[in-house]
Formats: C-alpha cells, structure tokens, sequence
C-alpha cells in the first residue's frame, strides 16, 4: 500500500491521506485548510488525484477541517460515495451547506466593500454544490466491515465529537490505522475511545502534541469568568464550534445556573448551525453522556436566536448576558458582528473555548495582539479576553501515550504524525520515543510513503 500526505501535515487543517493498492484509491479525510493565508490558498490549488480513478472517500468525522473539502471535489466531477458514520453524515448535512453560505455570503460582502483584490470575488463553492454533494454520503455503522476492492475497512469510536471514528484499513496483508482526532478518556461530554488493534502503520493526530491539558477545574473556570463579566456590568462573547463545544457550554452554564453557583442570565446561542446541531445530539443520545433531561434543560435555559434580525436586535440589550456564537476560530460567522460592537468595551469579556489554530484571530489575540482585524477594520480590543481551558476534545500527549498503550500495538509500531502544528509533531514525537516502544516520524506535505 501507498500513502500520499495531501493535508493535515505541519498544520491542524486540511487533512487529506491518499491511500493506494494495486486495485483500490481511496481519500481518507477531505479537509478545508484553515488559519494562515498562505494555507487557506491551498484549498483553491487542484488536487493532485484523478477523481475518475478514486473509488471512495472514507470520512473520520464531521469538522470542517476533515470535511469542508468534500463539496469542491464534487464540484470537481467525483461521484464517488463517502463513507462515514451515520451521526457524521447527519453533522455533515449541517456543516457543509453553512460552510457554502459562509463562502457565499463573505464574497458577496468583498465584494460590495470592494475588499477583495478580485474584481469579482468568488466563494470556493456555494451551498448548492454542497447540498448536492451530500448524495455522496453513505453511512456505516462502527465495527462494521466494509469491503471495498481489496480493502477491508472499519471505523470504530474516537470519541471528540457525535460519529467520529478512528479508521482501519487492511489490504495486501497488512493493516493501517487513521486515528482521526482522538477524544478524552474523562470527556465531560463523549465517551472515550476505543483502543486501536495491532497495527503495521499508524497514522496519529498530534494536535495536542507540545502541551498537557491543564489540571483545573473548567467549571470553576467558567463560573468565575462568568461572575467577573456580570460584576463589571458587561457581556460575554463566547466563538464556538458549532459541533461539540456549543452544546457543551449550554450544557455547563445550565447546570452552573442551577447549582446556582452563577445568576440566572439570558444565553443566547446565536448560530443556526449549533441549533440545528443540539437537535442531532438527541438524536444520537447513545453516543454522548448527556442524559435526555440535561438536553431538555439546555433547551429550557439557553434562547436560540434563528434569524438576522433576531442577532442584530441583541445589540439592544443593556444588561449584561451571555452570547455563543460561530465560528470557534471566529475564521466568519456572526461572532465577528458582536466582535466589532463588544470588544472596545472593557467591561465585556471575549472567551475563548477552544483550540485557535496559527494564522487565526484568536491566535492573534492570544498572542497579545490589542487590535484584531475584521471586515477590512482594524477593531480595538478593550474587552478582557479569557481562556477556558480543559474543554478541549483532543486527547493531550498523555492521553494520546495511554490509549495507544491501552491498544494492541506491537513493539517498534511505525507511526505517522498528522495533524499538528510543527512543534506540536515535533515534541510528540519525542515524548513517544521516551515514553513507548515506537518508530515515530513526523509526516510531510505531499510526501509518499509505501507500507
């Protein structure tokens, strides 16, 4: 078998592996790139791959970054099925048409403020292309075989979010295993993954690589963010993905108003996306801890805001609130719009939740940056900015160590590392050959490698 590195190499986006046999091609993963600019311009290059000769695309799980890619290659030609697990294809079905109408809407936006070098900017692809690559998607179950030319494939549970798999290939007598992203053994939300059978490859996602996830308690975290900001008299802005992390804060600040451990305050989740998502998560109730009342008492405590107008009027409100919003990168969506009114307030609080890839706003803002630009404007940023850590849905360096030796893996297993910032590959590569019995390399754009 021959593997071919398209993506989700030397940064945490555009995950793409090309996996060939004699007989079969298959995609594992479509990723969007995301962050730096230089990055994102990837996405318009061709991929190298004749889509006549692809026989599938094997999909882990529903992030954009590891399925935003998947309507441009259909609006390239490939009509090719996509296999994934049902929860996935449900996530999908939400994702990828709001990716297109981001894309859509944001051209339209350039263009109207005359902000794009382009005469006519043009999204990547619109939410038709990727309403219509949905017919491509065909479910399976995990720890189902699925037999595909001389490939025998299963996808089994990672954790991290609803239908995300690790996945198992076998062919010409050997057997290769895409982690995906891998979940939390202690996740307040999923449950853990399941280890991984002996394999001859590994290819092993290092997102958390260079850092451990910290000991604190993120409740306690939240709750005295939460006090701070209303004590100030201010608003919390709180970027969100719209799968996973959204109904994991609604699901925190509910049982944190309850516990009454903060006041009682309008939340509004303001994203269409991350509504639509908390239906599916009781849908797919086996999958997640939540039980069907912690759902229902989300819903009861948390105000979805649907339309346009219903976000714009939250600009009226004087009293202090909580608002969750797309996207978690804050890469578009409406959380740039309360960004531009909030941030040079500095009684509001802007929360980051999650992980802010190189290149992104909240990388910026992280690193110090006092201003942030959006929408062609340079925005002051007055308001207190916070990290809420130990949310991640990334197993850390020690989490990654245990379930591989909780796995089958054999002495001197090769492993691939994807997935990961440079340093982040880099010092987990390291962390593996002093703590396990591993060939660890760090894999390359566009490198080939043959098991």
């Amino acid at each position: 078998m021959k593997i071919v590195f398209l993506g989700g190499t030397e940064t945490v986006t555009g995950s793409k592996f090309l996996l060939e046999t004699g007989r079969t091609r298959v995609l594992i993963d479509c990723g969007l790139f995301q962050g730096y600019k230089w990055l994102r311009r990837r996405n318009w290059q061709s991929l190298p791959v004749d889509l006549n000769t692809l026989d599938a695309v094997l999909l882990t799980h529903a992030h954009l970054d590891h399925s935003g890619y998947i309507p441009r290659l259909y609006q390239r030609g490939y009509r090719g099925p996509v296999y994934t697990h049902a929860a996935t294809r449900a996530l999908c079905g939400i994702l990828l048409p709001d990716s297109g109408h981001i894309q859509e809407e944001d051209a339209r936006f350039f263009s109207r403020h005359k902000l794009s070098k382009h005469e006519r900017p043009e999204p990547l692809y619109d939410q038709r292309t990727a309403e219509d690559s949905l017919k491509l998607f065909e479910p399976v179950h995990f720890n189902q075989s699925l037999q595909l030319g001389d490939l025998s494939i299963t996808f089994q549970p990672a954790g991290h979010i609803l239908g995300a798999a690790s996945i198992i290939v076998e062919a010409e007598g050997k057997r290769i295993g895409f982690s995906g992203d891998v979940g939390r053994p202690h996740d307040i939300l999923m449950y853990p993954p399941k280890p991984l059978p002996a394999l001859d490859l590994l290819l092993l996602e290092s997102t958390y690589g260079d850092r451990p996830h910290p000991d604190s308690d993120p409740w306690n975290q939240l709750a005295e963010i939460v006090n701070a900001t209303v004590n100030r008299g201010g608003v919390l802005m709180i970027p969100s993905f719209a799968v996973g992390r959204a109904q994991l804060l609604q699901h925190m600040l509910a049982r944190l108003m309850d516990e009454r451990r903060i006041p009682t305050l309008p939340v509004f989740l303001d994203s269409p996306m991350a509504i639509d998502v908390s239906a599916i998560y009781h849908q797919y109730a086996d999958q997640h801890r939540l039980s069907d009342a912690d759902c229902a008492r989300m819903a009861e405590v948390v105000t979805y805001t649907h339309s346009v107008d219903e976000s714009k009027a939250l600009a009226d409100l004087t009293y202090p609130h909580i608002i969750i919003a797309g996207s978690g990168m804050m890469s578009g969506g409406r959380i740039l719009h309360h960004m531009k009114r909030l941030l040079p307030n500095h009684r509001n609080t802007l929360l980051l939740s999650g992980h802010q890839a190189g290149g992104t706003r909240g990388a910026h803002l992280i690193a110090g940056g006092e201003t942030v630009k959006i929408h062609g404007a340079y925005i002051p940023r007055k308001a207190q900015l916070a990290v809420l850590t130990g949310l991640s849905g990334h197993a850390d360096y020690r989490e990654l160590v245990q379930w591989l030796k909780d796995s089958g893996l054999k002495s001197k297993t090769p492993i691939q590392l994807i997935h990961g910032e440079p340093e982040a590959a880099d010092c987990l590569r390291l962390y593996l050959q002093d703590h396990g019995d591993y060939e660890v390399d760090v894999a390359e754009y566009r490198s080939i490698l043959t098991v």
